[in-house]
């Protein structure tokens, strides 16, 4: 709702990306749960060795993580619109914007790296710097300069309308 008067379509892709992204996370999560219950205990899983219960259950941990890898393709390519969206609007500084696309990037540099070159996470650590800042930096703006900016921004577009419909 707040970047949605700089481009309505845009906005509605973000919005879209990002639910995406959620839902391919919420599904990963169910991978955990039967983990859970292979080292429950219940007395029909005495007919597995304990060795074969914690391998599955390390399975199904596995595929968490990989879910919640791939879940981040959604969740780094929804900042290439945030980053536009803000580029575009009048009320967040530019270099926010700037930083959310190199942001968008340096996530699939992530996702790739963690598919590709597991055993080289040194070529992600900048990418994860810079997402730091990134969206720390949006986060601290909104919550201390931009909410207000935007409260009076909504008040008069909100006024303008009101005139025009009488």
């Amino acid at each position: 709702m707040l970047l949605k008067p700089v481009n309505k379509d845009i906005a509605l892709l973000f919005l879209l990306l990002n639910l995406g992204g959620f839902a391919i996370f919420y599904f990963s999560m169910l991978d955990l749960f039967p983990s859970l219950l292979l080292l429950s205990g219940a007395d029909y899983l005495k007919v597995f060795q304990p060795d074969q219960l914690q391998a599955q259950a390390i399975l199904f941990i596995n595929l968490y993580k990989n879910g919640y890898i791939i879940a981040q393709i959604p969740y780094g390519v929804w900042l290439f619109p945030l980053g536009y969206l803000v580029l575009k609007s009048d009320f967040l500084p530019k270099i926010l914007g700037k930083l959310l696309i190199v942001d968008c990037f340096g996530l699939l540099i992530y996702v790739f790296q963690r598919f590709l070159l597991p055993g080289y996470e040194v070529i992600s650590y900048p990418c994860l710097a810079v997402s730091f800042i990134a969206e720390l930096s949006l986060t601290l703006w909104l919550l201390i300069k931009g909410v207000k900016d935007q409260k009076s921004t909504l008040a008069y577009g909100q006024k303008d309308k009101m005139n025009t419909i009488k």
